[in-house]
């Protein structure tokens, strides 16, 4: 079965341990070691990336490294792909710079 792996414990996310289907079941690894859960994904993830470990809602903190690394701007599920699709940057409002001349 493939892996993520969860950094800190106040983390949110799991990074992707090797490139995973829409539709796997991952177990997710604790700092600690121990399964900690068993989500289907939602979406393929490429290795490195993140998946989500609880459910999350616009405005809600991404936390990884025990740190905050973004803001869901959508709703996003457990076991779904966390990527720019999703999540804006804590300190700039990205989604304001769509379209926005360089």
């Amino acid at each position: 079965m493939k892996k993520a792996i969860q950094i800190d414990e106040l983390d949110n996310v799991a990074t992707a341990t090797s490139d995973v289907s829409e539709g796997e079941t991952l177990e997710v690894i604790s700092p600690g070691g121990a399964v900690i859960l068993r989500p289907k994904t939602l979406d393929a993830i490429p290795f490195g990336h993140k998946l989500a470990l609880v459910d999350l809602y616009p405005g809600d903190k991404i936390m990884k490294y025990g740190e905050i690394i973004g803001v869901a701007s959508k709703p996003i599920k457990v076991g779904a792909w966390v990527h720019t699709q999703n999540v804006e940057s804590a300190t700039v409002p990205t989604s304001a710079l769509r379209g926005a001349e360089p």
